[in-house]
């Protein structure tokens, strides 16, 4: 049996735990090209403007780290750099 392939898609579902206007109204996950995140989501507020998105999305890596961080934090070495 082939396995779904869940690549470039999410889910998000009502925040149960909701308790403050900051917290999101949706929480779910992504897979985007590979890499897994958490999906906060927003819905627009009843006075906002009409032009105004009707959801608003955040994401956050599940590994903790975004991966230009890991880059910055690979050391550089080179043969050359070696004094023997």
């Amino acid at each position: 049996m082939e396995q779904y392939d869940n690549t470039n898609r999410g889910s998000i579902w009502k925040n149960d735990r909701r308790e403050t206007e900051k917290h999101p109204h949706f929480t779910g996950v992504a897979n985007v090209e590979g890499r897994e995140f958490y999906v906060s989501a927003w819905k627009k507020d009843k006075d906002a403007s009409p032009k105004a998105p009707v959801v608003t999305l955040s994401f956050k890596p599940k590994d903790g780290v975004p991966q230009d961080l890991k880059d910055a934090f690979k050391p550089k070495v080179e043969d050359d750099d070696i004094p023997w």
